[in-house]
């Protein structure tokens, strides 16, 4: 299986690598448009701001490319809220894979969220055999609110998007890579798909 990890510049890349060959999976850090195109499974990480990282999407032409992939795609943390319509970071337009705005947390809670919280309502083959209220690791200061490509969510001052899907296209909110057994299993079950 190839297995191609979207290299531009914005990403916690080789924490996802490890989790991949914790699994016996080796994963191919690239930019290539072919490269992308021809892998089974894609891997859009991002760490950092949302504009200076569409930024550095449009330079390499990855903003015209992702939306339009065939394969199963993963988008994690910032790389979900970029495959949304807009975010308030920055006020930038996003790939408008997922119709959601992004908005910033602005409900007493502290910004941002960091650490372990847990995900439910649960309803998508990337959570098979994950159960409910199972806890996984988030950084972040803006979210996705519950829209109907919602496939789990977590409560952090508000309920909220933790996981995205619609065709191809999966998002979650929190690190796989970085959220233990668990994640693990979430990354396997991607890469089941």
């Amino acid at each position: 299986m190839k297995i191609v990890i979207i290299n531009y510049g914005a990403g916690n890349i080789q924490s996802i690598k490890f989790a991949l060959q914790r699994l016996g999976y080796n994963a191919l850090l690239s930019n290539d448009l072919e490269e992308i195109r021809s892998a089974d499974k894609v891997i859009f990480p991002g760490v950092g701001e949302a504009s200076s990282a569409m930024g550095k999407l449009k330079i390499s032409g990855l903003d015209n490319i992702i939306p339009q992939l065939k394969q199963p795609v993963l988008g994690i943390c910032l790389g979900m809220q970029l495959m949304c319509t807009h975010t308030e970071e920055g006020n930038t337009k996003g790939l408008g894979i997922f119709d959601v705005d992004i908005i910033r947390f602005n409900h007493g809670v502290k910004v941002p969220q960091i650490g372990w919280n847990q995900i439910n309502m649960l309803h998508s083959p990337l959570f098979q055999k994950i159960k409910e209220n199972e806890y996984v690791y988030l950084v972040h200061s803006y979210y996705a609110p519950i829209v109907k490509e919602t496939i789990a969510q977590t409560h952090y001052g508000v309920e909220y998007s933790t996981a995205l899907h619609k065709g191809n296209f999966y998002g979650t909110q929190f690190h796989p890579e970085k959220s233990s057994i668990a994640g693990e299993k979430i990354l396997e079950n991607f890469l089941n798909l």
